[in-house]
């Protein structure tokens, strides 16, 4: 399984700090030339790896962490995205007209053919985000939505995997909507930091 993210800004910092903790290995891409972040990527640790756009995107599982506004370029960068699973990790409170009055990662959905996408990770600001997920013998947890229970569970492991505790809202339009901002109005779990103890 590989490992991506699309954007290398807070949020792209703090996810490829999140990998660097277990010695995973990712690449990281934005639309800038990756020589000009490669000594960022080089602070966060040796298996952060600075690639293209075209390069990042053959990764099987890709946190996409540009501002929502951007998303489309990054579409643009596959034909098919078939075989893909997709982590949006962006916010926005666009009108929901702008998103024919779906939630943000539904209409997201429909750029990306053919991948799973799953909404996770974006609950928590970047400077809580890029903390050590072990916090006092519990760990902080990242909700996940998704319209599809396999892509979930995939990125539920990986979540473990990089040591949060990943807890499933279901369908983007039922429990997803607590993550999402539906216009101005924030979801009710959006930027809620949470520690689960086992």
């Amino acid at each position: 399984m590989s490992y991506a993210i699309i954007g290398f800004g807070k949020i792209g910092h703090a996810l490829a700090k999140a990998f660097a903790r277990k010695g995973i290995e990712v690449a990281v891409a934005s639309t800038r030339d990756p020589r000009s972040f490669a000594a960022e990527a080089a602070a966060i640790g040796p298996t952060i790896i600075p690639k293209t756009l075209a390069e990042a995107v053959k990764a099987d599982i890709i946190f996409l962490a540009v501002r929502f506004e951007s998303h489309p370029e990054v579409a643009q960068a596959l034909a098919d995205w078939n075989g893909k699973t997709i982590i949006d990790v962006m916010n926005t409170q666009a009108p929901l007209e702008e998103l024919d009055g779906l939630p943000s990662s539904a209409f997201v959905a429909k750029g990306f053919a053919g991948a799973r996408l799953v909404k996770g990770f974006n609950h928590l600001v970047a400077a809580v985000l890029g903390q050590d997920p072990s916090v006092h013998g519990g760990r902080r947890v990242v909700f996940l939505a998704s319209d599809d229970s396999d892509a979930a569970s995939e990125v539920a492991a990986l979540a473990e995997n990089l040591g949060f505790s990943p807890i499933k809202l279901g369908g983007l339009s039922e429990g997803g909507l607590l993550v999402h901002a539906r216009g101005t109005s924030w979801g009710q779990l959006i930027f809620k930091d949470l520690v689960k103890f086992d």
